[in-house]
């Protein structure tokens, strides 16, 4: 059984749109990031960087004790490495592979995510116009960066649909928010309208963390106080005593 430590973010869609076109059984554990789940002790065992998704396979092959990871993408090689599916064998096919799921965990999903982040900053916070412009602009960037690779090619790793693509489609899915024309990008359009279509893709990307939605406004001005001051200008948490 694979348990997902998980919130239905863009992050944690990558991973189960993948077990999904795995059709292997899993489990999910809901990691609230709202309210801070992700910084309490069980989950920093298994995520140290105290953020989702996470992974405990307790059915490791080869067996033993559980093993855990976490970071997106560790865990999308981790699971096509156990099945054998969605990741070469042979070290062409591999690292083309791998080089376009690292480009998603550094370029695609921070500069996006910090589009949206400068997109809602408060005004009592101070002129964000230049913040705002530069990850637009960074992630109309990769959206042709995306467009230029798949004019010729089906898949971005080359003929075959592989968890490079599984990586990269949450992130894309909100491209309306993101103020992208598709239009533009007539490559990625094609690409996009066809994972869009993937049976698996779909239940993977409708999985909730099967919590009872939450009204923000419902919560006591303490609890809102207290979730900005936990989720907001982290600093270094102090490792704990010997």
């Amino acid at each position: 059984m694979i348990d997902v430590h998980y919130w239905p973010t863009p992050n944690g869609k990558k991973v189960t749109i993948l077990l999904e076109e795995l059709d292997i059984p899993y489990r999910i554990v809901p990691v609230h990031i709202g309210r801070g789940d992700q910084f309490e002790d069980g989950f920093l065992k298994i995520s140290p960087n105290n953020r989702m998704p996470a992974i405990v396979d307790t059915e490791p092959k080869g067996g033993g004790d559980p093993i855990a990871v976490f970071e997106s993408g560790a865990i999308l090689m981790y699971l096509a490495e156990k099945e054998g599916r969605f990741w070469p064998r042979d070290v062409r096919g591999r690292y083309e592979v791998a080089q376009w799921v690292m480009w998603q965990m550094a370029n695609q999903g921070p500069k996006t995510g910090e589009r949206g982040h400068f997109s809602r900053v408060p005004a009592d916070q101070g002129d964000q116009s230049y913040a705002q412009r530069r990850f637009a602009d960074e992630t109309h960037r990769l959206y042709g960066v995306m467009n230029n690779r798949l004019y010729d090619r089906p898949y971005l790793a080359g003929e075959d649909y592989s968890i490079a693509d599984m990586i990269s489609y949450p992130w894309t899915a909100s491209w309306k928010l993101q103020g992208i024309d598709l239009d533009e990008f007539k490559h990625f359009k094609r690409w996009f309208e066809d994972l869009s279509a993937r049976p698996a893709v779909q239940r993977g990307m409708a999985v909730t963390a099967g919590l009872p939605s939450e009204d923000p406004a419902s919560l006591s001005p303490e609890e809102q106080a207290r979730r900005r001051a936990l989720l907001y200008n982290q600093r270094a948490r102090p490792a704990p005593d010997a």
